[in-house]
């Protein structure tokens, strides 16, 4: 068996997430106590009780993901239940949760890194005024004319059929009303903070980009897909780039998912993450792809 791994972005975040893998695991307790220490606030109460409100937040909410994420994936490989690990991607954030598991670097640097990309992102989103639309059932085309008749970029390509556009608040109301009539079957404004993966967030890559020069990357120990190109990559130093260019750039996870599959010759996929998300973009890439997803501790399978 050759394992692909994923893990979770962005809006997947629930509130409860991580309490039954403290509960039952002496790994996932020793890192939420890790992280509660790395980040000086408390991780664990958000993510275990909330509020939502709380959890929403970006420099909350990245935090808590990476750290379930990386729970999930420590229980699975300390059991054993990861043999052959081919490749790992993650969806926006989940990309550094990857890296993580693919020892780019450790759990705590890691944790660092995220929870500064979430601050620098938040930052940006309450100093512009943006938003975020959702567009199904059309082509990618489309999408692309559509961004460039009302000035907004591509934020995601997530799988066959779903394409998130990102930019002014102005820009994507328009890009809205007109998607129907552009061909798209549905189009729906985002309840986000702002613009991801647009312009908009420049500050914070220019920020994120300085603050990474101080860290020492490593070559991954096995196959990483970046959502920059949708391809792996290897050089410590490319893919520091890919992470700040991934803050203003395209999502191409269609892309991430495939090549890993063609790639690597991937026969079971793993969700390590919340709401089974990812999950659901795999089965709208190849629904003949095997695919689980973990979020709860009694999810843990006896094998794979």
């Amino acid at each position: 068996m050759s394992i692909g791994l994923f893990f979770s972005g962005q809006g997947a975040q629930t509130v409860g997430m991580g309490k039954s893998l403290y509960e039952h695991s002496e790994i996932a307790q020793s890192l939420y106590d890790q992280a509660n220490e790395i980040l000086g606030w408390d991780l664990k109460e958000i993510s275990f009780e909330g509020p939502d409100e709380a959890l929403t937040e970006t420099k909350v909410c990245q935090p808590a993901l990476y750290v379930h994420g990386y729970a999930v994936f420590s229980i699975l490989k300390d059991q054993g239940k990861l043999p052959n690990i081919v490749a790992a991607t993650g969806l926006s954030l989940g990309e550094l949760t990857a890296l993580a598991s693919a020892e780019v670097f450790d759990f705590a640097t890691g944790l660092q890194l995220v929870a500064k990309r979430g601050e620098l992102m938040q930052l940006a989103c309450e100093n512009t005024t943006g938003s975020m639309a959702s567009l199904i059932g059309g082509s990618k085309e489309a999408a692309e004319l559509l961004c460039k008749e009302h000035d907004l970029d591509m934020a995601n390509l997530n799988c066959p059929g779903q394409i998130v556009v990102s930019g002014s608040i102005e820009g994507v109301e328009k890009v809205v009303a007109a998607a129907k009539p552009a061909g798209f079957k549905l189009a729906k404004q985002l309840n986000v903070a702002g613009a991801y993966h647009s312009r908009l967030m420049q500050s914070a890559a220019d920020e994120y980009e300085h603050f990474l020069e101080d860290f020492e990357f490593k070559r991954p120990s096995f196959a990483v897909y970046t959502n920059t190109t949708g391809k792996s990559i290897s050089d410590p130093d490319a893919i520091k780039a890919a992470l700040v260019k991934q803050i203003t750039s395209s999502v191409l996870f269609e892309d991430c998912i495939r090549n890993s599959h063609d790639e690597q010759g991937v026969t079971q996929f793993v969700e390590c993450g919340v709401a089974k998300v990812i999950a659901g973009l795999v089965r709208r890439t190849n629904k003949e792809w095997p695919v689980i997803s973990i979020q709860e501790f009694e999810e843990i399978p006896e094998s794979l």
